[in-house]
């Protein structure tokens, strides 16, 4: 079994977190994106006033051009952490190894 100093889990456990965090970021960001849609809607039908309207059509852009660059940044994330899991096999015991597994089972999904 590894040594927990080991550069090597440390740099699984870093990469790890990156895409954790990303995944998270994206989320948010597409979470965000919906809530606007749905605000736009209803101020839609409820005939709000059309700067209203055009305001919250700016906050739906802005979110939504946000969305494809947090979804590369967790493309590559996935990728490294990919990369380095498929690398390091004989660490396969260890809780870091384990933890990255995971991460890149629950994301595979998202980044496909």
């Amino acid at each position: 079994m590894p040594e927990t100093g080991d550069p090597r889990l440390r740099a699984i456990r870093i990469k790890t977190g990156v895409a954790k965090r990303i995944a998270k970021e994206r989320d948010s960001y597409v979470k965000e994106a919906e809530q606007h849609k749905a605000k736009l809607e209803k101020m839609k039908e409820e005939g709000k006033e059309d700067r209203d309207i055009s305001h919250q059509e700016a906050m739906l852009q802005e979110t939504l051009q946000v969305v494809p660059d947090c979804h590369k940044r967790l493309i590559d994330a996935y990728n490294d952490l990919k990369r380095i899991v498929e690398s390091e096999t004989d660490l396969s015991e260890s809780e870091e190894y384990q933890a990255a597994r995971d991460i890149l089972n629950e994301i595979a999904p998202v980044v496909a």
